[in-house]
């Protein structure tokens, strides 16, 4: 992989006065493989030229390769293997880019990383992917983990605002550009609050990169750090967009978007179909002129054709998480006419297995970091007597879940005045497991568990207002972990809106007018995960990390069992 300086170009007056931020980068050397393809006479230019693109998507800082679950997949022959890990890629990468290539990434890049990430704001992960080669990605929703402007930072450089320069020294911003297309500024929504698209240029062609994150943004991200954006709609934007690039001469072009679908459990990495979702919306309706869309967002590994709105075939692939799958696309792009030769496509999606010698200088980096964030993250913070789980009950309930809202209650009762707690259920990321320490529980697994340094809050809720909150529960169709302080009946027979009853704090009965101080991350009292009756309550307060709650918790009750599964009753 050659290194490719970026030259940034800023271009008004395009798609309705939208400002545009393009990155173009230089020719590419001769092809290697797959070869120009020549006509005519001796000593004429070629035709058609190749290009390949390699794509990831939701890497999510896994530098160390992933463990559990999360380090398999099914490959091509329907066997389960270990797969992932940073030095494996970059051995993967090495052997399939050729000096034709683009590597491009569909987002979550960053955001609900491992400690050795995340304890330096992930720029550990976002120079390892400069390093690579990583030359566009669009932003994913965990891009916001932190808020918009310390994605601006990430990208930029500069060294945190409140942290300070990592062991590293003075951050230098990414090496490669993020864009997304339908992030726009609240204020004016008519203008991009990042660089919608890029533009490469390989063999003598430019190749134009469409960023578009999922609309559903809002509520899945702490609302506070994208208090000054909109997420527009996808296609609306992936078109406009389109437009743009066509009155620039780019006709190759490519969606990366951080949205997908999913597939039944089990599948090869390159199955099909999907089962149709937001990602298909997408897929099929964005521009005919936009060749390929590379997905992201649910985790799933397919290589899918579909129609695009001219009734032409057209490439839809993602590639997995944590680092598992590398997509890889080659095609010709005609020199006549500047533009994909659509019939060239092939698609496949690269298992990262580990059965390849390890890259030396990636596993040099990744050791540096490894030893940089060791004192932290082997701390021992309390011990479990077995394993604790996210597998779920009857109840809906699990009991780390559980585990996490009591400690959660406890560190917000002195201050916040909390009397009940809830969590949700995406922002329990591991298991608590007993492995071989005898049940040592370090800082480092339980960051892995706590990932995302929220705050915690207490808000004013009437019981009416709990109630319509639990409800929600069933329209959103997640299960909020309790504290052992509440209890409340479902019936599964009940319609949605009334399948709530008998909801009792400490054993007493809630009435509707009842002022009740309840408990949750900031992620949540912001309304995210579709919870938006935590938009109504009043008294706001503040507490500490959600992370630092939970390793206090382990502390002061250690050893700790898994809590029971009983707190939420289920009925006909």
């Amino acid at each position: 992989m050659t290194p490719r300086t970026k030259k940034r170009l800023a271009i008004a007056g395009l798609a309705a006065a939208t400002c545009i931020a393009v990155a173009v980068g230089p020719p590419a050397t001769a092809a290697t493989t797959p070869a120009a393809t020549t006509h005519g006479k001796p000593g004429k230019p070629a035709k058609t030229v190749p290009v390949r693109l390699i794509a990831i998507n939701d890497f999510h800082g896994n530098l160390e390769a992933p463990t559990g679950s999360s380090g398999r997949i099914v490959n091509e022959s329907g066997q389960t293997v270990n797969a992932g890990g940073a030095a494996f890629m970059a051995t993967h990468l090495k052997r399939m880019a050729d000096r034709n290539t683009v590597i491009v990434g569909a987002g979550d890049l960053i955001g609900a990383s491992p400690l050795i990430s995340a304890a330096f704001h992930d720029e550990p992960t976002v120079e390892l992917l400069g390093k690579l080669g990583l030359d566009v990605s669009s932003v994913g929703n965990h891009e916001f983990d932190e808020g918009y402007k310390e994605l601006l930072r990430i990208s930029n450089g500069g060294c945190h605002p409140v942290d300070g320069c990592t062991p590293a020294g003075r951050w230098h911003g990414a090496k490669y550009d993020y864009v997304g297309a339908n992030v726009r500024l609240k204020k004016a929504p008519e203008l991009p609050a990042l660089a919608p698209f890029s533009v490469k240029k390989i063999n003598g062609v430019k190749v134009g990169f469409i960023g578009l994150v999922t609309k559903s943004t809002p509520s899945i991200v702490t609302s506070e750090g994208i208090k000054d954006l909109t997420f527009v709609d996808e296609v609306e934007a992936a078109n406009r967009t389109s437009k743009a690039l066509k009155l620039l001469g780019v006709k190759a072009q490519v969606v990366l978007v951080h949205e997908g679908d999913q597939i039944a459990p089990n599948m090869s990495p390159d199955a099909c179909p999907v089962i149709a979702g937001a990602g298909t919306r997408i897929a099929q309706g964005v521009s005919a002129d936009v060749d390929l869309v590379v997905m992201g967002h649910s985790h799933q590994a397919y290589v899918c054709k579909t129609k695009d709105p001219a009734g032409q075939d057209r490439y839809v692939t993602q590639g997995s998480s944590f680092g598992r799958v590398l997509t890889q696309f080659d095609f010709q792009v005609d020199t006549s006419t500047d533009d994909v030769v659509r019939s060239s496509v092939v698609a496949d999606n690269h298992v990262v297995t580990r059965d390849v010698p390890a890259d030396e200088k990636t596993t040099e980096f990744v050791d540096d970091w490894i030893d940089r964030v060791a004192d932290v993250a082997d701390r021992q913070v309390g011990t479990i007597t077995a394993d604790i789980t996210r597998q779920s009950a009857p109840s809906g309930e699990t009991p780390l879940g559980n585990l996490i809202a009591d400690a959660q209650l406890e560190s917000t009762k002195t201050g916040g005045n909390a009397e009940i707690a809830l969590m949700n259920p995406g922002g329990v990321r591991a298991d608590l497991t007993v492995g071989s320490d005898n049940g040592v529980v370090t800082y480092g697994d339980a960051f892995t568990v706590q990932p995302f340094n929220n705050l915690m809050q207490v808000v004013t809720l009437t019981g009416a207002q709990l109630d319509a909150l639990l409800e929600q529960q069933y329209q959103v169709n997640r299960t909020l972990a309790p504290s052992a302080s509440l209890g409340y009946t479902v019936s599964a027979s009940a319609p949605v809106g009334s399948k709530v009853s008998d909801i009792k704090i400490n054993g007493t009965p809630v009435t509707d007018a009842q002022q009740i101080r309840v408990a949750a991350n900031n992620f949540l009292v912001g309304g995210g995960d579709g919870f938006t009756v935590f938009t109504q309550g009043t008294d706001l307060w503040s507490g500490q990390l959600d992370i630092d709650a939970f390793v206090d918790y382990l502390g002061a009750h250690t050893p700790t069992a898994p809590p029971a599964t009983n707190r939420i009753t289920r009925v006909p």
